[in-house]
């Protein structure tokens, strides 16, 4: 995190004197909890002064902060070509490098580093960066100037590459030390060895002199970075004396504040350094000369002023991580019964597509060797064998409810608490919440998440004002499925709007009804796994497609689309990876985990939005376990992130009892 926490400098004379804050380098770790901390400006709203800037900063606060923003605040050093070649100099000098070596640019945001390793003729460089929008362009750059550099998406703690020999694995810019746990690093370190050459290989680590800058940053300072824009920072020690905090707010001279955001970095020390380098089987640890970045804008340096170069041998035989046990090997799965009536599905009843649902299911988990899967469907027995043997662990498929009743969903996570049994998704309370489609719209307007103009209509009110707005979109207030919810149900007259509730309430009597604006932008879904303070995962957005559906026909995801094989909604509608700007998907993270967590969402949960005819972005609804099938919506965006459909369960199983172990 090339860190450019201002120095002791006088201020800049042509305005306030604030230095970018990160180099593109930064460990491609954990997804981030995204809490509105980290970016409040999105929403039109900051938080003012900040007396304690380390309550404020989210756990993963790097999993949204690296963007287009983060390249215009920064561009002075992290877009300088002269830095990116007085480092890749030292790297080389340092690690005695050699055209044919491997080398892992881990970390390697815009590719700066690769680039010029390929331009040097370099022909073995992969480069693997957490943020989506750096590994892009810097796949863009690379095939513009036709240089033959691999980048891929990862974790730096975990990541995956179909080699693992690498000479070297480099960790440039100030990419290390992001974490606000000590042994996430160390895991960082564990990963370097494992891609590294079986035979041994080097790593090299570019990273602030802690020492130095624990007594050199400046508490305050802000400078302009182009003719438009300007940046504040504010910048103070945690309260463990060895993490820098600090607080950047970018501001447009005609738009006001675009950015409020909080970051952190630790300050290793020479020695500190060493010492997790040994602790991780390092050998041959050496500092190397000191690295002092330029910038063209003539500003403060921060972070990249005084940084160590550190190369370090791993273990010619370097012993495999310890394969972690899950803490619940027996996983007893839940799911809806089929004996049962449900008068969701089609006909009321299970159905072959059902069938061949829970097939697939069954297939995907058998996969997961860690695990022992058995499976539970029958409803009528269920609370007699919690009763008598309890399950160690539960993964809660049952979205059907209890007795496949959409109404008692609720029911079935209440029951495992009941029994003192850990359970994957949502608790009982959540899922009371979000079913009621009124609380969660005045929770996400409390939480500053645009909603589209509705109306509540009680079941019983005939004197109700009725929305103005044409078209509309009516509902039933309650229930999930997209049960109500057809193509009857975009009306665009008031009487047809009148005649639509009435039909409702003839179907869902006793049932509030909403009454919204129809968006009639484009569609996204967010997708998310993990949990506050763990670290989420956020899956790549997702975008309906309804060109191929018939112009006569509402674009909606009604329950014509769901469950009804014959219709054309079942058939022309497609998904696909949604074209975003980062800052539009940024927002939509931020949005998302707030309603997470604002709502008790626990594991997993898709947030579904829609623009409406200017282009804003609204809440259209919050899924707390979502459908979890092969072809729905949340398995095609962990596809979309290249996850098999395997890979997402485990991963919804692995949030659920890692959310158990912390709260044991």
């Amino acid at each position: 995190m090339a860190t450019k926490t201002r120095l002791d400098q006088p201020p800049s004379s042509n305005g306030p004197s604030l230095a970018a804050n990160r180099d593109s380098k930064r460990p491609a770790g954990k997804a981030g909890n995204g809490r509105s901390p980290a970016n409040r400006a999105a929403s039109g709203r900051t938080l003012g002064p900040v007396p304690d800037l380390e309550r404020h900063l989210p756990a993963d606060w790097w999993r949204t902060l690296f963007n287009a923003v983060y390249l215009q605040t920064d561009g002075d050093v992290v877009e300088n070509d002269a830095n990116t070649v007085a480092e890749v100099d030292a790297l080389i000098k340092a690690v005695g490098l050699e055209p044919n070596d491997r080398v892992l640019d881990l970390c390697c945001g815009q590719g700066r580093h690769s680039l010029e390793l390929a331009r040097r003729g370099f022909r073995h460089v992969v480069g693997v960066d957490r943020s989506r929008y750096l590994v892009r362009l810097a796949r863009r750059r690379a095939a513009q100037q036709k240089l033959p550099v691999e980048f891929h998406e990862g974790d730096a703690r975990r990541f995956r590459l179909k080699q693992s020999d690498f000479h070297c694995v480099a960790l440039m810019g100030n990419s290390f030390g992001y974490f606000d746990r000590e042994e996430d690093d160390l895991a960082v370190l564990h990963a370097v060895q494992r891609a590294l050459a079986p035979g041994g290989g080097t790593v090299a680590l570019d990273i602030v002199n802690g020492a130095w800058m624990q007594k050199h940053f400046s508490p305050r300072n802000w400078e302009w970075i182009d003719q438009n824009h300007f940046v504040c920072r504010e910048r103070s020690l945690a309260a463990d004396g060895v993490r820098l905090i600090s607080r950047e707010v970018v501001v447009h001279a005609e738009k006001g504040v675009i950015v409020d955001q909080f970051y952190a970095e630790r300050l290793y020390t020479a020695e500190a350094l060493t010492a997790l380098l040994e602790q991780a089987g390092f050998t041959h640890i050496r500092t190397h000369e000191t690295l002092v970045a330029d910038s063209s804008r003539g500003h403060d340096l921060g972070m990249m002023a005084q940084r160590f170069l550190f190369t370090a041998k791993a273990p010619r035989s370097a012993a495999p991580a310890p394969k972690r046990k899950p803490r619940f090997a027996e996983v007893t799965v839940l799911l809806g019964d089929p004996r049962l009536p449900d008068k969701i599905k089609r006909d009321g009843q299970f159905n072959p597509e059902d069938f061949e649902t829970i097939h697939r299911l069954k297939a995907a988990l058998a996969e997961l060797d860690d695990y022992r899967f058995s499976y539970v469907d029958n409803h009528a027995s269920l609370i007699a064998e919690l009763r008598r043997q309890p399950p160690q662990f539960v993964l809660n498929l049952c979205d059907e409810g209890f007795d496949n009743d959409a109404f008692k969903e609720l029911h079935v996570p209440a029951m495992l608490e009941l029994f003192g049994v850990p359970y994957t998704g949502a608790g009982p309370a959540a899922l009371g919440l979000c079913y009621n489609k009124s609380n969660v719209r005045y929770i996400a307007d409390a939480l500053g998440v645009p909603t589209p103009l509705e109306t509540y209509v009680d079941p019983d009110d005939q004197s109700a004002t009725l929305p103005s707005i044409f078209p509309a979109l009516v509902k039933p207030n309650y229930g999930d499925s997209s049960v109500g919810i057809t193509q009857a149900s975009i009306v665009y007259t008031p009487d047809r709007l009148i005649t639509r509730m009435e039909e409702l309430r003839s179907e869902f009597p006793g049932i509030p009804l909403l009454v919204q604006e129809f968006l009639t932008g484009k569609e996204y879904s967010i997708g998310i796994v993990g949990n506050p303070g763990q670290g989420y995962q956020f899956l790549p957005p997702l975008e309906v497609d309804f060109s191929g559906l018939d112009p006569s026909l509402p674009p909606i995801l009604g329950y014509e689309s769901k469950w009804l094989p014959e219709s054309p909604y079942w058939s022309q509608i497609k998904y696909c990876e949604a074209k975003l700007e980062a800052d539009r998907v940024r927002q939509l993270y931020d949005h998302s985990s707030a309603l997470f967590e604002r709502l008790g969402c626990q594991d997993y949960a898709r947030f579904d939005f829609r623009a409406d005819a200017a282009g804003e972005i609204k809440l259209l609804e919050v899924n707390p376990n979502p459908g979890w099938c092969w072809d729905g919506k949340f398995n095609l965006m962990a596809g979309m992130a290249r996850m098999r459909y395997a890979d997402l369960l485990k991963a919804i199983v692995e949030a659920g009892q890692a959310r158990y172990g912390a709260n044991a």
